[in-house]
C-alpha cells in the first residue's frame, strides 16, 4: 500500500501553520515533562531532554506521512531545541553575583526598650535604630549546594527588608524569593517579592506592608519555570 503525501503545492500557509504549531506542542510538552511531572530539578533536565527525543520521533512519523512538511517541522524542532538548550547555558551554568549594601540591624531580643521615667520627668522613647526581626541559614532542597544568610530587618522608618549576605544557591532559569510558611519546602502560600536578582553575594529586597511576617518566616528560591524549590532558609526569632 502506497504511502500517502500531501500536495506538493502546499500553501506557504500551511506551513508556516505547521512550523508554529510543532514550536507550541514542543514547548508545551516542555513545560509538562518538565515542569510538571519532573520531581526536582535534575530530573527536569534528564525528562526535557528526553521529552526532546520522544518529538523528534512524533515529527518523524509527520516526515513520512507528508513530505512538503518536513523541512517547516525540522527546521522548527531544531530551532526550539537550540533556543531551550541556550536559555539553560545562560541560566544555570553560569554565576551571577549582586554586591548591594545590605541594612543590618540589631536583634529584637537586644533592642534597647524604653527608658524608664526618673524624678518625675516623663518617660523617653529609645532612640530609633534597625531591629533584626528574625534570620536564619540557607538549606539546600533539590540540588547542588546552598549557603548563606537571611534576615528580616525592620528600619527604623518602618519599612521592612529581607537581606541575603553570604548567599550561594545554584542559578537557574526563572527564580524567585519567596515568603512562605512552615519550613520553607511549599510553594503553595506564598508572597512573591520579585526575581532573585544573582545566585551569590549580597542583596535585598522590599517586604510590603500587608505580609504578615510572623506567619510568612520561611524564604523560598523558587524555579518558577520548573516548578522546583532550589535554597529554603526557615528563620527563627531574633
Amino acid at each position: 500500500m502506497a504511502t500517502p503525501t500531501a500536495d506538493p503545492q502546499s500553501s506557504t500557509g500551511t506551513k508556516i501553520a505547521a512550523a508554529i504549531g510543532t514550536v507550541a506542542a514542543l514547548l508545551a510538552g516542555l513545560w509538562l515533562f518538565a515542569g510538571v511531572i519532573a520531581p526536582d530539578y535534575t530530573l527536569s533536565i534528564a525528562f526535557g531532554a528526553a521529552w526532546f527525543v520522544l518529538a523528534s520521533f512524533l515529527i518523524g512519523r509527520v516526515w513520512k506521512r507528508y513530505p512538503d512538511l518536513k523541512w517547516p517541522t525540522r527546521g522548527a524542532l531544531f530551532a526550539t531545541a537550540l533556543f531551550a538548550s541556550a536559555a539553560f547555558a545562560w541560566t544555570s551554568l553560569r554565576d551571577e553575583t549582586v554586591e548591594e549594601d545590605v541594612v543590618t540591624g540589631v536583634k529584637a531580643s537586644e533592642a534597647q526598650p524604653a527608658r524608664e521615667p526618673e524624678g518625675g520627668e516623663p518617660e523617653q522613647p529609645a532612640p530609633a535604630a534597625n531591629v533584626e526581626e528574625a534570620a536564619g541559614e540557607f538549606i539546600p532542597i533539590s540540588h547542588g549546594d546552598s549557603s548563606g544568610q537571611a534576615a528580616i530587618v525592620k528600619l527604623a522608618s518602618g519599612e521592612r527588608k529581607l537581606t541575603f549576605t553570604d548567599l550561594s544557591v545554584p542559578n537557574g532559569p526563572d527564580l524567585r524569593v519567596y515568603l512562605v510558611p512552615g519550613d520553607g519546602t511549599d510553594a503553595s502560600d506564598n508572597h512573591d517579592l520579585g526575581a532573585l536578582k544573582g545566585n551569590k553575594g549580597d542583596q535585598q529586597y522590599d517586604i510590603s506592608a500587608d505580609v504578615d511576617t510572623t506567619k510568612y518566616r520561611s524564604v523560598l528560591i523558587w524555579c518558577r519555570a520548573f516548578s522546583v524549590g532550589f535554597s529554603r532558609a526557615p528563620l527563627e526569632a531574633q
